[in-house]
């Protein structure tokens, strides 16, 4: 008897931690994280079609000049469409193209030449045109986007007419996170709560045989004596 509550005492304590575990790290890692598959080439060559990206659940306001985002806008791209584009100006900033010439020309940020090393081929922007600049007054709890291969990326330069091309902070998903330390421990939790859920479950049904066996064999009486 002795034996089989020491089973059944495993197999209370591994089968619910086996579950929270799995469980548990499930829906942590829903809640904070999200993936997507880099479908076209508008963000070539920091990042290429077809590769699965991670991106880190925060508020729009919290994302920062430089971050690669998950947003949608349905209005634009049309409904159930996540984009992934980079953030070159949030709330306050102006935006302006183009400073420079040539090879040397560049996108200003609140009146600075905008070093962007990530363009495709060194371009910063797709049209070069002198007849089409842009000069956008980022609102405030809005953020402006662009692609990196400027050359085939439609992003905030193609709506200037809806608030200067800008997005709000509302439409973000997500911030692209090179940080897999967190997702990779949440899945290996969630893998090894499979076996340890398992194991409470043998040691559930070890104790249940232990018991009926000892139920099947009446006990000795005090008085017999063995030969």
């Amino acid at each position: 008897m002795r034996r089989g509550r020491g089973l059944a005492v495993t197999a209370w304590v591994l089968g619910p931690l086996g579950l929270v575990m799995l469980i548990g790290s499930f829906i942590y890692a829903r809640g904070a994280y999200t993936t997507a598959v880099v479908r076209s080439e508008s963000m070539t060559p920091t990042y290429t079609v077809g590769e699965r990206l991670v991106f880190e659940r925060v508020g729009g306001d919290e994302v920062r000049r430089g971050d690669v985002v998950l947003y949608s806008a349905p209005e634009r791209y049309g409904p159930g469409v996540s984009v992934i584009q980079r953030v070159i100006g949030v709330g306050g900033d102006r935006v302006a193209c183009c400073g420079g010439q040539g090879a040397d020309q560049r996108i200003t940020l609140n009146g600075k030449p905008l070093d962007e090393p990530y363009v495709q081929d060194g371009i910063v922007d797709e049209t070069q045109r002198p007849y089409d600049p842009y000069d956008v007054k980022v609102p405030e709890g809005r953020l402006f986007l662009l692609g990196d291969h400027r050359l085939n990326a439609r992003d905030s330069r193609y709506f200037r007419d809806d608030h200067g091309g800008t997005v709000p902070v509302g439409a973000v998903q997500g911030r692209l996170t090179d940080e897999r330390t967190v997702p990779i421990a949440l899945a290996v939790t969630g893998m090894l709560g499979v076996p340890v859920a398992l194991a409470g479950a043998g040691f559930g049904i070890a104790a249940l045989v232990v018991r009926r066996r000892s139920r099947a064999v009446p006990p000795m009486p005090p008085w017999a004596v063995q030969v």
